[in-house]
């Protein structure tokens, strides 16, 4: 069995995504890294070249300038990288530049691979999802963030990335047949040092509004993102992965916060008490089909 992971990166240092840790949580269960570096204005292309020369091979990438409506740019660049996939390979590991897999996973995830190699009713699989905000130490706990979504993919030149890159489809629009896992992905892209969140922001705003800069945020007179604007958050009692351990030492601001304060909408309070009573989540959007054996 081969595995291939592929990524999209650009700008990664200016603007503190841990591209590095995201490739080096793939590494280990992969024989090779696809990933397309766009046109950056840091030395992203450097620090990727740095992590595994002998694993990681570097698609150099310009971004079309012309694709800045709904995040189609972020779904260009990702088929971009998956394309450049060779033949031979079995399955495709997905991982964006602020995702990281943690090492407890590594054993299902390779037992999942094994299994259903050979079963082509199965186009990939599905992992969980922890949202990490403000710091290292809070978790998205209302239903605005998505639980779910596909990070493993077959080898097939039929699946593309689908509008913002979040999923992917086949053939016309078709949603992708999967098996769920019982593995993570850690998502910090929303845990940044304030002032480079709200430049991030800013700046890859402009990739789903036609180009037009926009607030996304309340800014305070300092131009810093204000992490205080959240609906609900819950305290993170897990391990991180190790890859991460480095990053998190370092962090250079507090970010404090009662998780017993919320603001969550009255609709989502009663997907939470539906949830509770039946043991599903109802109207989430579920960009895949879970495989019926």
């Amino acid at each position: 069995m081969k595995v291939t992971g592929f990524s999209f990166i650009k700008n990664a240092i200016l603007y503190q995504y841990p591209i590095k840790e995201a490739l080096k949580s793939i590494l280990p269960i992969c024989d090779e890294v696809i990933v397309a570096v766009g046109n950056s204005e840091d030395n992203t292309r450097d620090l990727v070249a740095s992590i595994n020369p002998q694993k990681i091979k570097i698609v150099d990438s310009v971004w079309d300038e012309n694709l800045k409506e709904g995040g189609q740019v972020l779904a260009a660049e990702t088929d971009k990288a998956f394309r450049e996939i060779a033949p031979d390979t079995d399955w495709c590991i997905y991982i964006q530049g602020d995702e990281v897999f943690h090492e407890k996973d590594y054993a299902e995830i390779n037992a999942a691979m094994e299994l259903y190699k050979d079963n082509m009713d199965i186009d990939g699989f599905l992992f969980k999802y922890l949202h990490f905000y403000g710091s290292f130490d809070f978790t998205g706990a209302s239903s605005t963030w998505y639980r779910n979504e596909i990070r493993i993919i077959r080898n097939n030149k039929k699946i593309y990335s689908y509008r913002d890159a979040q999923g992917f489809r086949k053939n016309d629009h078709e949603k992708l047949v999967v098996v769920p896992l019982d593995a993570s992905v850690y998502h910090y892209g929303w845990v940044r040092e304030p002032g480079v969140m709200q430049a991030k922001c800013d700046h890859f705003g402009t990739y789903w509004n036609g180009g037009e800069k926009t607030v996304s945020n309340v800014k305070s007179r300092e131009d810093v993102f204000d992490y205080m604007k959240i609906d609900a958050l819950k305290k993170f009692i897990g391990t991180h992965p190790a890859v991460m351990q480095e990053r998190i030492h370092n962090m250079n601001w507090k970010f404090n916060y009662d998780p017993s304060f919320n603001r969550i909408k009255m609709k989502d309070r009663f997907k939470n008490i539906l949830e509770k009573m039946t043991g599903k989540r109802f109207f989430d959007y579920q960009n895949y089909k879970i495989y019926k054996a």
